[in-house]
């Protein structure tokens, strides 16, 4: 039976555009939260596409949004907030960390890719990842799914973040070829 995929996102959306093109497949419903327009940049991809709700959404708000698909497959894609326990148990939702919390339970959290930059200049770390992982009730506590890891001998803030995206959009297209 062929799934439904509802993305969500809070910062540009274009991971999702990088990652419905390479599947050639866009997500059923692509939902964002209201924010100033001076805290973000929408992929101009994205215009009439996005369905917005409140920038703090409630339970009911999202689950009025869920309820028109059956068992779907959600996905967070820079979504920062924290999904309501109920619906975490209720759907199967997945998120990508661009933290390598399997080794770094501290890259938990906001801006993981800040924290390892600071650890690999420091030497506390010699590699870097990502993750996808099952969203439960606790910020990035749920079960990994997939990781990539890489070595960062000499790297650069920016070039961290190319590598990680780089290394999401591998682990998000992949997944979702098995699971849609």
């Amino acid at each position: 039976m062929k799934k439904n995929w509802i993305a969500f996102f809070s910062q540009t959306g274009s991971e999702i555009v990088d990652i419905a093109k390479s599947l050639d497949k866009w997500p059923d419903i692509i939902i964002t939260n209201k924010r100033p327009k001076n805290l973000r940049e929408i992929n101009p991809e994205l215009e009439g596409e996005v369905v917005f709700v409140e920038n703090k959404p409630t339970e009911k708000e999202l689950r009025l949004l869920l309820s028109q698909f059956s068992e779907p497959i959600i996905t967070l894609h820079g979504w920062l907030r924290i999904m309501p326990p109920s619906i975490c148990d209720e759907y199967s939702i997945f998120n990508g960390h661009p933290g390598l919390i399997t080794d770094f339970p501290e890259l938990k959290g906001k801006d993981p890719q800040i924290r390892a930059f600071k650890g690999i200049k420091e030497g506390k770390y010699e590699y870097a990842g990502a993750v996808l992982h099952k969203v439960v009730a606790g910020v990035d506590e749920g079960k990994v799914i997939t990781e990539e890891r890489f070595n960062v001998f000499q790297v650069e803030l920016d070039e961290l973040f190319h590598i990680l995206r780089d290394r999401s959009l591998f682990m998000w297209i992949n997944f979702l070829k098995k699971v849609l």
